[in-house]
């Protein structure tokens, strides 16, 4: 997986950070796949953070809680209610068919989604430089995180996470186009796409009961903050890497305490970053 990364990314990163472009179409894929990682790279290079912005080791130890939004919210996403001709006439192109009302469900999902990884908080918190690695690499911990919760909802689960996979996939499409790599796409898709299965098994298996607790942060050093696949990090790093392995455990507890409803039709928002710095400072 690390040396996919490094032959992928390399020139993805020299075309820098990219911004928001999102999309709901493309080629369907099933993320019920999974692809092996093979190992690491033997050479090391050494992760050099800088001092973080706030103290880590006060973040995320509050008891998780539902991230559902509350019925007044005004960042709640409603399903349009047409009435009339309108009504009949959008029933009759099936806009109000399961299929429909999931793939909207899942357009705000994934707006949710990108709206907690495009945003400067989470590279403040953690450190951590915005190129186009550590983007796809957060936006794969967060995929994880809902198709996680999703397979908890059955069969239905499952095929509303093809949908949020499907739109996923198109969004990564055009980022990388966008970054400059428009000859052979196609293989910078497959690369793509092997290093999300094999990040999704690698977080799968480190949250296992008989997994050690040090698991999942090793997983989220190795796919997040190493750049060259050096097994561990150094105690400089190892605040930050600990930090969002709190974070990522705190959003699993979060995400199954969030109800099915508020989950389908995208209701719901991670953890506020900002907030959880800003509470972070205050107790310094």
């Amino acid at each position: 997986m690390l040396q996919r990364w490094r032959r992928a990314f390399t020139p993805l990163c020299k075309a820098g950070s990219l911004n928001v472009v999102s999309g709901a179409t493309g080629t369907r894929h099933s993320y019920a796949r999974v692809a092996a990682a093979p190992p690491p790279p033997t050479e090391d290079k050494p992760f050099t953070p800088q001092p973080p912005l706030v103290n880590l080791d006060k973040m995320f130890w509050s008891a998780p809680c539902s991230l559902a939004l509350p019925p007044d919210s005004p960042r709640r996403v409603e399903e349009p209610n047409y009435q009339g001709i309108k009504r009949f006439i959008l029933k009759l192109m099936l806009f109000y068919s399961k299929q429909s009302k999931s793939i909207r469900g899942a357009n705000v999902v994934y707006q949710r989604i990108i709206s907690q990884v495009d945003k400067p908080p989470i590279y403040e918190v953690f450190n951590l430089e915005k190129t186009f690695k550590t983007t796809f690499s957060l936006l794969v911990l967060h995929m994880w995180l809902c198709l996680r919760r999703l397979k908890q909802e059955g069969k239905e689960g499952v095929e509303f996470g093809q949908y949020l996979y499907e739109i996923y996939n198109h969004d990564v499409e055009l980022r990388v186009s966008k970054a400059g790599v428009n000859l052979l796409l196609t293989k910078w898709m497959k690369d793509l796409e092997k290093i999300f299965y094999g990040n999704i098994v690698a977080y799968d298996t480190a949250m296992l009961p008989e997994a050690k607790p040090s698991d999942l942060a090793t997983v989220l050093w190795r796919n997040i903050f190493s750049d060259d696949g050096s097994s561990m990090p150094d105690t400089a790093a190892s605040q930050l890497v600990n930090a969002m392995a709190r974070y990522a455990r705190r959003e699993v507890s979060c995400m199954t305490l969030t109800d099915k409803e508020a989950l389908f039709s995208g209701n719901f928002m991670f953890t506020p970053l900002k907030l959880e710095s800003q509470s972070a400072k205050a107790h310094q």
